[in-house]
């Protein structure tokens, strides 16, 4: 962290780190996550002397929350509509009346 970085921005520091660390990533990435995420939020704040643009302008990573991802699937697994465009490509029947765990069910008994 940066000389004269408050208290919050230590444990925020920490907290994105350990939960990089979790996820599987190596310690350099992890601590790069977590610095870059910090670096933004102190920038966003006033806490920084320079910021860039895209530092004060864009969403702010908490609100982001992964969103430019890609098409990573979350902790509930894949949304009902990537299920769907998925039961559309093996030409499963009836899948537009289907709920999130018919589809799931659906496409698990086409894979088998």
């Amino acid at each position: 962290m940066p000389r004269g970085s408050s208290p919050k921005r230590e444990r925020q520091y920490e907290h994105i780190k350990e939960s990089a660390l979790d996820r599987g990533e190596s310690r350099d990435r992890a601590e790069e996550i977590a610095a870059r995420t910090v670096n933004k939020e102190r920038a966003r704040s006033g806490e920084s002397k320079t910021a860039s643009r895209s530092s004060t302008q864009d969403m702010s990573s908490g609100k982001r929350g992964g969103q430019r991802s890609g098409n990573r699937q979350g902790s509930q697994g894949p949304t009902r509509d990537q299920l769907y465009n998925e039961a559309r490509q093996r030409g499963i029947e009836g899948r537009s009346n289907m709920n999130k765990a018919q589809l799931q069910r659906a496409i698990d008994a086409k894979k088998s």
